[in-house]
């Protein structure tokens, strides 16, 4: 139903975006194609994203716990198998990406706190209470964290709604990576 434009077909507000997909990626990635369809979307997303990974103070694997528990909680076929890609490329420990894929405890007691925060805010909507939130803090985090968390969450609804309307096919890149919830084996 809906297109994968490539930078020669996408509406003229989408072009400079796609550019600077294809120079970061090395690709336009199907997300990214299809988010070219609405060029105020494609650009929140891009710079929710890239906020959240150049800006915030969570380490690079914080960041991927985090997209990875909205990605799983969200079942999205796509942007599981792109961020394992991803997590793999960056040397990020295998027992870790198998625990965010298979939704099973993480060995890391500080990551699964991270992990725990932001299920609690994607399963109760954010009114996850004091308690909760005390838990994140006293597992190391800071009340910035438990913010900058949110910019990630919100690259992820973006990102993950899209592929679930679109039914965005995942790249070739990572297709060996391919995902179902564990819940519909």
């Amino acid at each position: 139903m809906f297109t994968y434009y490539d930078v020669d077909n996408a509406p003229e507000e989408s072009k400079a975006l796609m550019k600077a997909s294809l120079k970061g990626f090395g690709m336009v990635p199907n997300l990214h194609r299809i988010l070219a369809e609405a060029p105020a979307s494609y650009e929140a997303y891009n710079t929710l994203f890239n906020l959240f990974m150049k800006k915030t103070t969570l380490s690079p694997i914080e960041q991927q716990v985090i997209f990875m528990t909205a990605n799983f909680e969200n079942n999205c076929h796509y942007c599981v198998p792109g961020h394992t890609w991803m997590m793999h490329a960056a040397k990020m420990p295998d027992d870790v990406i198998d625990a965010l894929r298979e939704g099973t405890r993480i060995p890391d007691t500080k990551l699964q706190a991270l992990h725990d925060y932001t299920r609690a805010l994607l399963d109760n909507r954010g009114h996850i209470g004091d308690e909760q939130l005390q838990a994140f803090i006293y597992a190391g985090y800071t009340k910035r964290q438990a913010l900058e968390v949110l910019t990630g969450l919100a690259s992820k609804l973006i990102s993950n709604f899209t592929n679930a309307i679109a039914h965005t096919e995942p790249d070739e890149a990572f297709q060996k990576y391919a995902w179902t919830h564990p819940t519909q084996r």
